[in-house]
């Protein structure tokens, strides 16, 4: 047995391989179904140009899709609890290639594209895109948001299903350099959507942008039924103790515990708030509508090096920006603050309270889109290292080896409906009083969140062994 930092024992170098082994193909499949999400937002622009969308409806699928997604990680978060990790992640990859299929599926309604005149704001539609099937534009609409729609819930089990799974494999004063690697998934995934998914539009139509990802999820679906385990124990390797609570004598949740566990506590109340607060800021800003802002707010093209090249700071400035978020509040979390998550949430809070407000001056005073990019990096580091300790660290800690899924599920949920009010928001906003008015609005969201962590910083799981 070997020690962690925190004096725990650990067993040896055999349990250590496989838990990489569990972990990368958990992880990888995990990447794919950010791809599989945010493939959309990467598209986005090249749909409003295909169907004549304006951001208003493209704001329908940043609604529809958090709202859904939100709903269902609360509900099925017992679910995952009680079946275990990976039968709900096999289940849930199954869903998502299957609705990203049928949404592909949605461009063969189209005859001829749209046809746009003007530039900037003044770009407005002249000639509407005509549909096959004598299917009108609105009823196209609404079949796509509901198939995104089914895409959300059956992405819902990802988030679980990850947390749930890890739960099994990883100490206490092990989770907060896993949140860490939890944000290195999720930015691997959002750079799979944001750089992979233009990439494949340079060669192919726009229906590939979700055949593609698709397929790499199937594919992942037969390495995670061949080599993923739930907990050490499956894998052979017994008497591993995460330190998180006593009395795990490894049968099945039952609902009441899972429940009570969970939704029995103000303190996690308090962080499902404070995830709501961080929801309000990366689905506003971050995570759905920055591509849209750079091709209409710079005139971001892939034609032009002066305007693309910043898209191209920002994609990959938010994804390593993100990477080293998640890394350093971890870690911090870990050894500075002895496994207390709160204050590093807090001080993430602080810095996009920040950053948001040096981005709305940036472009009152047009500093130009390169200002903008160093922004959104800024910004990401914040948002994904918050992000990260609390759908990474804290829903193992709160929710325990046997209730984690639910404690993510409560947590993933809140942020991903409070996406779902800034998802049409935003695009009525932007529509009406362009983009000057959107950098703004998420700060004092920042600001309350800094006021919720205030309220637990002292707060650590109960039960937990020193």
């Amino acid at each position: 047995m070997d020690g962690s930092p925190d004096g725990m024992q650990l067993p040896g170098d055999g349990f250590r391989r496989r838990r990489v082994v569990n972990w990368m193909a958990l992880g990888i499949l995990y990447a794919f179904f950010y791809a599989t999400r945010y493939n959309y937002t990467a598209v986005a622009p090249v749909l409003a140009e295909i169907f004549g969308w304006k951001n208003t409806e493209l704001g329908v699928f940043e609604t529809i899709m958090p709202l859904v997604y939100g709903l269902s990680v609360v509900l099925n978060g017992p679910l995952a609890d009680r079946v275990g990790g990976k039968k709900a992640f096999l289940f849930g990859a199954a869903g998502v290639v299957v609705a990203n299929i049928l949404f592909g599926l949605a461009g063969l309604a189209v005859v001829s594209p749209a046809v746009w005149e003007g530039t900037g704001t003044a770009r407005h539609v002249v000639a509407p895109a005509v549909m096959s099937f004598g299917m009108s534009g609105g009823l196209l609409l609404t079949l796509m948001a509901v198939v995104w729609g089914i895409n959300g819930y059956f992405q819902s089990f990802g988030a679980l299903s990850i947390v749930k799974v890890n739960a099994q494999w990883f100490q206490v004063r092990e989770r907060g350099t896993f949140s860490g690697i939890f944000g290195v998934l999720i930015r691997m995934g959002l750079l799979l959507a944001f750089q992979g998914v233009p990439l494949i539009l340079l060669v192919l139509p726009w229906q590939y942008a979700f055949w593609i990802p698709g397929a790499c999820v199937a594919v992942m679906f037969g390495v995670n039924y061949i080599w993923m385990e739930n907990s050490p124990a499956e894998a052979g390797f017994t008497g591993f103790d995460t330190g998180d609570e006593s009395g795990d004598d490894g049968s099945p949740s039952s609902l009441k515990y899972v429940l009570a566990r969970v939704f029995g506590s103000r303190v996690t109340w308090t962080i499902a708030l404070g995830s709501m607060m961080i929801g309000f800021v990366r689905r506003s800003v971050v995570d759905a509508w920055w591509p849209k802002y750079f091709v209409d707010f710079h005139g971001a093209r892939s034609s032009s090096f002066a305007t693309y090249a910043p898209y191209i700071v920002a994609t990959w400035g938010i994804a390593l920006a993100g990477i080293a978020g998640g890394f350093i509040f971890g870690i911090t979390s870990d050894r500075r603050f002895s496994g207390r998550r709160a204050p590093v949430i807090l001080f993430g809070f602080l810095g996009m309270a920040a950053v948001l407000a040096l981005f709305g001056l940036s472009d009152m005073f047009n500093f130009g889109p390169m200002a903008a990019a160093c922004c959104l990096v800024a910004l990401s580091f914040c948002v994904n290292g918050a992000h990260g300790m609390i759908g990474g660290a804290a829903s193992m800690d709160f929710g325990g080896k046997k209730a984690a899924a639910t404690a993510a599920g409560m947590f993933d949920g809140m942020q991903y409906l409070a996406g779902a009010f800034v998802g049409m928001g935003v695009g009525y906003v932007t529509t009406r009083w362009g983009w000057g008015a959107w950098h703004w609005a998420p700060i004092p969201f920042a600001l309350a969140g800094v006021w919720l962590m205030s309220r637990i910083w002292n707060a650590v799981p109960r039960g937990r062994k020193s």
